[in-house]
């Protein structure tokens, strides 16, 4: 295996880790995907969540129920340390949004660091 298909193994299995937390809310699972000092951004902009204490509290408080979305993602690229994952999030509720996700991977294979970037697919443009 190259050291980009090494590469490519480990951000999807971080996306696998990202997808079993989000449908278990557990906080256990979701401290597994970050580093210690992780920093999340759930918008480019916006200032960083930092550690796990804060991504769990902010994830749990933000969680979305077991059974009301429905992910469709891929890692579509990397560049060393960062993976790049394209999805399609779809709620129950009818809401949908296209999802680039740009990940900087430590060498356990968990997140240093994770931004969201998203389109709400109801608003026209």
């Amino acid at each position: 295996m190259s050291d980009r298909e090494s590469i490519v193994a480990g951000a999807q299995r971080w996306l696998d880790g990202y997808r079993r937390a989000w449908a278990s809310n557990d906080a256990d699972d979701i401290r597994a995907i970050f580093s210690d000092d992780a920093e999340y951004r759930y918008e480019p902009w916006g200032d960083p969540l930092r550690g796990q204490d804060a991504i769990v509290a902010s994830w749990l408080e933000r969680q979305d129920e077991p059974g009301s979305w429905s992910f469709e993602g891929r890692v579509i690229g990397v560049d060393g340390r960062l993976a790049f994952i394209q999805g399609e999030t779809t709620y129950t509720s009818g809401r949908s949004y296209s999802n680039l996700w740009v990940v900087t991977l430590a060498d356990d294979g968990r997140a240093d660091a994770f931004t969201e970037w998203y389109m709400d697919r109801s608003k026209a443009s």
